[in-house]
């Protein structure tokens, strides 16, 4: 095969996932998938992501990390965005998790969570 045929088969599949409105629903779940990788080690103190009307919604454990994050929202949004190739979220909505008592220390990674009864 060669590298034209390739490129054309790649613009073909893009066209279908616009055609059949597939390609806003992939992208989002790549930026879900670079999550990790973006954030890093910080990424397991935040859980139950999902993106809705172009705002990724995130759940925290961390206080601390939460205050870290919303000064960083800017950056984050454009280096996710930047991840996938396209614009899928202009917004991060960061909430604490209700009912986690959480002592972190960032430096470190070292934590230590319950649940309140």
């Amino acid at each position: 095969m060669k590298r034209n045929d390739a490129e054309q088969i790649g613009k073909l599949i893009q066209q279908y996932l616009r055609q059949e409105s597939l390609e806003s629903p992939l992208n989002e779940q790549r930026l879900l998938d670079a999550w990790p990788q973006v954030l890093g080690p910080a990424a397991s103190y935040t859980s139950n992501l999902y993106i809705r009307n172009q705002t990724l919604y995130v759940h925290l454990t961390s206080a601390a990390l939460r205050q870290e994050l919303m000064m960083g929202r800017e950056l984050l949004v454009r280096t996710l965005n930047q991840r996938v190739g396209a614009t899928v979220i202009t917004n991060i909505y960061f909430s604490l998790r209700k009912g986690i008592l959480s002592v972190t220390f960032i430096p470190s990674f070292w934590s230590v969570s319950f649940a309140r009864s």
